[in-house]
């Protein structure tokens, strides 16, 4: 009865943190002056400029998910399936993006373009213009969001490729060289996985709007997160939002029909099994030097610029006095979320591995819907379902910032957490059973500590996407509940470019000490 209860009390929190907010936002987007009403999604299917935003924000997630994919795949055979020296820091270098919120980096490249950027001393003035030029608007966008995004399909393929029987890549061995292996055994068995990157890098760009809005690129997100902050037109950024958590929908159902067997959560190999690796030979160097070179070229050489315009000791000064408090309150917000949803996390592997509750599919599914749907969405169904009389206690405190943590990165949590699970035999669990101990006893005493790496390396990667969050942040929080990438966020229209060099600066480091101790216990692991 204990265990029931527990896990399905773990799953009422995912579906009230983050199902009801997505609820309640649909139904307050079918009234008007409190009767019901479909003007608001009339407007539109009727409206021209809705259509032609809806064009751009799938033009730039298509994009997106072609490149990251392209490059991704190669990268993630490189480091993970080769005898590439430094694969680890390449590999670390390609992930800083993916962990800092995107506008940092349109900010950052922006920077490198600049007249007084770190690209003046190597380029001629007309070439800056020219990039300039071509920086605004899709091209930008499409080039930062890629940046950010290449690690997904990049690490997918990394832990799809240790999921591979080495016997059929060694039976194939026999009559084929590497690159047919990897055309006809490898990719095919990985496939369905590569899917599902591509298929998150897709959905997730369709809800990015930092960028775009940097960017001056007109999307969907970014036209609904205008109608609710400036306007506060809450009918019309609701109907605005549905478009995009509807699509996000059809194509994680699209995605789970055709991968019923989906490889992301098979179990992995028996620890110790050897797995094949690729000698490069005489191509080693020349492709050691290329991937250095996009490494450096898309992350170092950003990251440098924006150092380079903030290489002032006042400038840090000014920014720590300006944004002190809100890092002091990331750090908080991102370490009581952390925690939170490892427990949740853990709670919601054991259910999904054993089965336990009859509706166990449904939490893992809507835990990457909630991960898939844009932030802006979740952030509005919050504010949709807690802005009331009687709930104040929450829309007016950090709770509601708490309660987007657990709806939107959730998943991260126990899809890792899971992987470690199935490694466990079932065998210990039945053993301490067998010798009287209780359900919690065996969860507490026999599942956690064997699975504490896995809890932790969970906890650090859930609090690192915490303390980046910036979509779901910046709508929700209450007065004197700021973050700093909402700081910075906010202060970008009028801060000195100097001054937002330096926050973003202090934002990257903030995120780089915790990501270097994940890093490590990953690669010890």
């Amino acid at each position: 009865m204990t265990k029931r209860l527990i896990l399905w009390a773990a799953a009422l929190v995912l579906f009230i943190s983050g199902v009801l907010p997505v609820l309640s936002m649909f139904h307050s987007s079918l009234l008007l002056g409190g009767h019901f009403s479909f003007s608001n999604y009339l407007h539109i299917f009727s409206s021209e400029r809705e259509w032609i935003l809806l064009k751009n924000s799938l033009t730039l997630a298509f994009l997106v998910s072609l490149i990251t994919l392209f490059l991704g795949v190669p990268l993630g055979l490189l480091l993970g399936k080769t005898d590439i020296p430094f694969k680890r820091q390449l590999s670390l270098i390609l992930c800083i993006p993916i962990l800092i919120p995107p506008y940092i980096m349109a900010v950052s490249v922006d920077n490198c373009l600049g007249q007084e950027g770190i690209l003046r001393l190597f380029l001629p003035g007309w070439v800056l213009r020219s990039l300039s030029d071509h920086y605004l608007g899709l091209g930008g966008s499409v080039f930062v969001l890629s940046t950010v995004y290449l690690p997904i399909p990049m690490l997918l393929t990394i832990c799809l490729l240790k999921n591979v029987n080495p016997s059929l890549e060694e039976a194939a061995r026999l009559c084929a060289k590497w690159p047919l292996v990897l055309k006809e055994i490898t990719l095919p068995i990985i496939r369905p996985g590569l899917t599902l990157s591509a298929l998150l890098v897709f959905v997730l760009c369709l809800g990015e709007f930092s960028v775009p809005s940097y960017l001056r690129y007109q999307v969907f997100s970014v036209e609904s997160f205008t109608q609710f902050s400036a306007v506060y037109d809450f009918g019309s950024a609701t109907a605005q939002s549905m478009p995009l958590a509807v699509i996000a929908l059809l194509l994680l159902v699209a995605e789970s029909r055709y991968s019923r067997k989906n490889l992301f959560l098979s179990t992995p190999l028996v620890s110790g099994t050897k797995r094949l690796e690729i000698a490069l030979g005489k191509s080693r160097p020349y492709l050691f030097i290329l991937v250095s070179c996009l490494a450096f070229l898309i992350v170092i050489v950003p990251l440098l610029s924006l150092f380079y315009s903030s290489l002032d000791l006042f400038i840090y000064e000014e920014a720590i006095k300006v944004a002190g408090d809100a890092l002091l309150r990331s750090f908080f917000y991102a370490f009581l979320g952390a925690s939170l949803l490892a427990v949740l996390g853990f709670l919601s592997a054991y259910t999904i591995k054993n089965r336990q509750i009859w509706c166990w599919r449904l939490v893992d599914m809507t835990s990457l819907f909630l991960f898939a749907i844009p932030g802006t969405v979740l952030g509005i169904g919050l504010i949709a379902t807690w802005n009331n009389s009687w709930t104040q206690f929450v829309y007016s405190s950090l709770l509601i910032i708490v309660l987007g943590y657990l709806a939107r990165y959730h998943v991260l949590s126990s899809r890792i957490i899971l992987s470690q699970l199935y490694l466990i035999s079932p065998s210990m669990e039945e053993a301490a059973q067998l010798a009287g101990a209780g359900w919690l006893s065996r969860m507490l005493f026999i599942l956690a500590p064997l699975s504490k790496r896995a809890i932790m390396a969970a906890w650090l990667c859930v609090f690192l996407f915490c303390l980046r969050d910036t979509d779901i942040s910046l709508i929700v929080y209450p007065p004197g509940c700021e973050t700093l990438p909402v700081r910075i966020f906010t202060l970008m229209a009028n801060g000195s470019p100097g001054l937002i060099s330096g926050l973003c600066m202090l934002m990257v480091v903030s995120v780089l000490v915790p990501a270097s101790i994940l890093w490590h216990l990953r690669w010890r692991r």
